[in-house]
């Protein structure tokens, strides 16, 4: 039996239990899509989909209820999958494990799929559901969130007619999200240079982990460890002491996730070898006393392994670490308007050697698009300057929050009355749909909200469980009253 079978409501929780069940990382969202649209055809309900992959399911209005505006309820299919290196797992087969502990939902040391899992459960509730007496909803689900909002971009203009907009794809109950921020990705091909080295040397596998990572727009401001920045710093002092030669460089993974682990795989003369790792270790209690309020649990592994003579040469080795080393990561700015609102920040999102580049992967985000495109501007400067290619990805628009907006009025008025307190209405430094569909749909009126949520894009992932009900009952009663 599931863990999450009992629970309320129902309609809800069963949704969610099969999709938890189903393959969807981002570009895979076969499997999910064929549930959706199975789901509509068994409810005799029309639906529509694009060449990219997109499903819209129209629900008609309720007797009674036609003149009603049509709603769309929107969330996307695909989800980060992200698990502990510890863990055996295949997320293109295995279904999620979930754990419950009191109100916390988790998995077991994967991503829980909860952003945007339990949104698409909440609109496939609302649709299944004959009982409920509503105007006309138009159920939006996207694919490829994840990796570059790639469904919102390229979703036809026929699609949705609706021009009332709620995204289920916010993190915080009791928070109406009204705006965002934009971004864009920066990726850097620095040409590496290998040699063979033939002297007494040991080669050895240093390995950082432990720490949280998180969301690289939600968490950003916690200023949690990056497993690259962290592993870097260390080999770029002990550069300055001892000669070593690095073999391989590799961390981080997903553009939007904070990297929690790096490693690489160094060789060092023998003579050398236990005072190279004295200053790792050194820098590792150092780094541990800075971060440790919130990545308790950093940590350097040092093994040794078969011995490597194929490595960078000394120059490129130089440049590499001065690079990623002098490349931002973390908060730019904050906003000067909106208190406690990072402004620009970036993620240095990963590195990974091939046979002729060293390809690293960051992530910018902005509410304001000239700072998205100064820092990225910055990060091609420094990327020049180490005779590296930078190519920049098409960035994607924010969302100008809109305080007259006719959605939000209601949506503060029904919360109130709910739950006898106003809500917070706020906009986030993280990337939402609603920015391209507002620049896609002009006119569109838009908030988003959801259950509380902690720490997606990680394997901490937390869905507050008593948050799901109280957000499907408010979204029940905005569609009613709208």
């Amino acid at each position: 039996m599931s863990v999450i079978e009992n629970l309320e409501p129902k309609l809800v929780w069963k949704h969610f239990d099969e999709i938890r069940k189903i393959p969807r990382c981002s570009k895979n969202e076969e499997k999910i899509r064929d549930y959706i649209i199975n789901f509509a055809t068994k409810q005799n309900l029309k639906f529509k989909t694009d060449k990219l992959g997109n499903i819209v399911i129209i629900k008609p209005a309720s007797f009674g209820m036609e003149n009603k505006p049509a709603v769309v309820l929107q969330g996307h299919m695909d989800m980060v999958c992200e698990k502990n290196s510890d863990v055996v797992f295949d997320f293109s087969k295995d279904p999620i494990k979930l754990k419950l502990n009191g109100d916390f939902l988790t998995a077991d040391g994967t991503t829980l799929g909860a952003d945007n899992g339990i949104g698409l459960a909440m609109s496939l509730a609302i649709l299944e559901d004959d009982s409920l007496k509503l105007g006309p909803i138009e159920a939006l689900f996207t694919i490829d969130e994840e990796t570059g909002l790639t469904g919102a971009f390229g979703m036809e203009s026929n699609m949705i007619s609706g021009k009332i907009l709620i995204n289920l794809d916010s993190e915080d109950f009791g928070v109406i999200t009204v705006g965002c921020a934009g971004g864009g990705d920066s990726i850097i091909e620095f040409p590496i240079k290998t040699q063979q080295i033939s002297e007494d040397i040991i080669s050895i596998n240093i390995k950082v982990s432990g720490l949280r990572g998180g969301h690289s727009g939600v968490d950003i401001h916690e200023q949690r460890g990056n497993a690259v920045k962290l592993l870097t710093r260390m080999l770029w002092k002990a550069s300055s002491d001892y000669d070593f030669f690095i073999n391989e460089l590799k961390g981080g993974d997903k553009h939007n996730a904070i990297p929690r682990e790096a490693y690489a795989k160094v060789s060092v003369k023998k003579s050398d070898k236990n005072k190279f790792i004295d200053v790792l270790k050194t820098e590792e209690k150092d780094i541990l006393q800075e971060i440790k309020p919130v990545d308790p649990n950093f940590s350097i592994d040092i093994e040794d392994i078969s011995k490597l003579s194929i490595t960078l040469t000394k120059d490129t080795q130089n440049k590499i670490l001065n690079l990623l080393h002098g490349l931002p990561h973390g908060i730019d700015k904050m906003s000067y308007d909106i208190p406690d609102l990072v402004e620009t920040s970036t993620n240095l999102a990963s590195i990974k050697f091939n046979e002729k580049n060293a390809l690293i992967h960051l992530s910018t985000r902005s509410s304001i698009n000239s700072s998205l495109q100064d820092l990225r501007d910055r990060i091609h400067a420094i990327a020049e300057l180490s005779d590296a290619k930078v190519t920049e990805q098409a960035s994607y628009p924010g969302w100008k929050p809109n305080l007259d907006s006719e959605i939000l009025k209601l949506s503060k008025k029904i919360f109130k009355e709910m739950y006898g307190k106003e809500p917070k209405v706020e906009a986030i430094h993280a990337g939402l749909e609603c920015g391209i569909i507002g620049e896609k749909f002009p006119g569109m009126d838009m908030i988003s909200i959801g259950p509380t949520l902690k720490y997606p894009h990680s394997p901490e992932e937390q869905l507050h469980v008593s948050t799901v009900d109280k957000t499907y009952e408010f979204v029940l009663e905005l569609l009613k009253n709208v």
